[in-house]
Parts: structure tokens; sequence; C-alpha cells
């Protein structure tokens, strides 16, 4: 039986690749995202498959779109907004989206028979400041109106669990990166802003001394991580998801090359070393990555001018834009 599964989200940067993989396990995919952050070449590829539906809807809209959630057997809620500054600026719509969204969903599969499983994107930023490596006991302490956001989602799936029985599983993300990482909107995926900057010849921007460490792990490892959550008979379960192998941002810069570097200052509530402690999913799911770090970053740089139209941002840009965050971030 071929089965069918909802991506949300699913125009973005991860959830274009969960598409990817879908389609490979010949399932029909259907993709709910209205576009604020997906695009349609993350897509494209697939434009002549008959077993992809894409429908451009906000999630906060499911209940117009009743009838496109039949017969789905299983979920992959990555739809969402992200971003630090935007989420200091205007929380109530990180609210509206990450948290209201993320029920409203919920709500509208609470009826669907057969579905077998919902597996949700959290966020490792929930951790905030976190001593490492960071497992998934350690305290909820989230430093900015996105994470707190991304948190309430998970608690509201969870919840959904708890009281209609809805099987559920979530995976914190720790540093995702890969193809497709976005290439617009607010300053922050450093893959982005590093490629446009090298594009450029321009310096790239590095914060602090760039000694600080992130636990990125390539985007397909991601989605294969998620489809393992779904097959297994494991619900309700929380799962953190990284390399295990945090890198620093300076052998970044040293694998993408460069003219020249211009350090920035240090932000504040930016942890100094992100670490996930895959101790659990390794074992639950048998999961491990595949693609290590300098291949991934290979892989990007062969396909670097798909960030030619990115902004190019510089000392003085990156200063604007992170200006909200140094009013109201303290460390």
């Amino acid at each position: 039986m071929i089965k069918t599964a909802l991506v949300t989200g699913g125009a973005g940067f991860i959830g274009s690749h969960m598409v990817d993989f879908l389609l490979s396990k010949n399932y029909i995919v259907k993709v709910l995202d209205n576009f604020s952050g997906g695009q349609d070449q993350n897509l494209v590829h697939h434009k002549n498959n008959g077993k992809l539906i894409v429908e451009k809807t906000d999630i906060r809209d499911c209940e117009k779109i009743k009838t496109f959630f039949k017969d789905i057997n299983e979920v992959y809620h990555f739809a969402g907004i992200g971003d630090i500054v935007p989420s200091i600026e205007n929380p109530i719509e990180y609210f509206s989206v990450n948290a209201g969204g993320t029920a409203i969903l919920m709500d509208c599969l609470r009826n669907s028979k057969n579905l077998k499983k919902i597996v949700y994107a959290a966020s490792s930023s929930c951790y905030g400041l976190a001593s490492t490596p960071t497992d998934e006991h350690h305290k909820i302490q989230p430093e900015y109106p996105y994470a707190l956001s991304k948190y309430q989602g998970e608690m509201i799936v969870r919840h959904w669990y708890k009281v209609y029985k809805i099987p559920v599983n979530t995976i914190r993300i720790f540093n995702a990166y890969g193809p497709r990482v976005r290439t617009t909107g607010a300053y922050g995926a450093v893959f982005g802003v590093f490629f446009k900057q090298k594009l450029s010849n321009a310096p790239l921007t590095i914060v602090g001394d760039g000694e600080q460490t992130r636990d990125f792990l390539y985007v397909t490892d991601v989605a294969k991580a998620f489809f393992m959550a779904a097959q297994s008979n494991l619900t309700n379960e929380v799962w953190n998801l990284g390399a295990g192998n945090p890198v620093s941002i300076n052998y970044l810069a040293d694998l993408i090359g460069y003219k020249s570097k211009k350090y920035i200052p240090k932000r504040p509530a930016e942890p100094d070393c992100t670490w996930a402690n895959i101790k659990k999913i390794s074992k639950d799911l048998n999961w491990k990555a595949e693609v290590n770090f300098d291949e991934g970053v290979r892989t990007m740089l062969k396909d670097i001018n798909y960030w030619q139209d990115a902004p190019l941002w510089t000392e003085k840009k990156i200063q604007t834009a992170t200006k909200t965050w140094f009013k109201y971030l303290k460390n």
C-alpha cells in the first residue's frame, strides 16, 4: 500500500529535503506551506511528479482545507517562523504561528483515522545557555521569543497526545545545514552569510573570536532521522538531534575559504557551544549521521551560486540588524 505523508513547511529548507526523501520512498506527499519562507525552487525538480501535491496555505488556516488532511498516514511538522531578532521585535506573530498554528494543525488532524505518527520539528534553542553535551533532561531555559514559541509548540503536540491520543514524537534539532539553507530574510544562518561574502570577495564576518562551536548536522541526515521517528513504534518521545561533534566557526571559515576575515562583537544570550548528546536517538532509532562536516561543506560549495542573490551582510549592516538583540538580550 502506498502511504501518504503531510509535510508542513515542505517548501522550506529542511521540509523540502523531507519531501525528497519521502518521494524517493514512493510516498504520496502533500505539502502545506504559505511560502513566506519556503521557495518554489526548492521543489521545482519534482514539478512533473504526480505524487507531490502542494497547498499554498498558512497552517493557521487549516480549518479551511480540512479535506486536504484526508487519508494522511504520517505528518512531518516543519512549518513555522525562525530567527532571533524578528522574534524579539514581533513576538506575538511568533507565538501565533509556532504555537497557535501548531494547535490548529493538531486539531485538524484530531479525527484523522489513518494517522500513524506526527513528528514535530522542535528546536534545541529551548535549552538556552546549556551545559554540554546536552541531553533531553536538561533544564528548559529559552532566551528569546523564538525559542519559547517553538517549545510551546512542542508542549502542544505532546498535550494533544495526552488528551486525544494523537501519536507524536519530537525531535529537537541543533544546527542543520546543507543545500537550500535560507538565502533571504533576516540576518541569521551563518552559511548563507559566509557564502554570499565569499562570492562578493567581501570579508567573512565572524562573531566573537570564532572559537565558538556548533553541532552542525547535514540536512539529509536530519530528514532520515525524522523518517525513522515516524516509523518507530515508540510514541511521545523527545530526541536531541545533532552530529554529536561540534566544530568551530573559524574551522568553517577555513573550509569555505576567504580573502579576509572581520571579527565582530560577540552577542549576548548566544551559547559558546552547542553540542547534542545523541545517545538516546542513536539507541532508540538506530540512527547515525552519514555525512561528515567537511564533505557536507564541499557539497554546498559546488553549488555556491545558489547564494548569488542572497543579501550581502557587512559589519555595518549586521550592527544595524542586531541592535534589538543587544538592547534586549543580556548575558
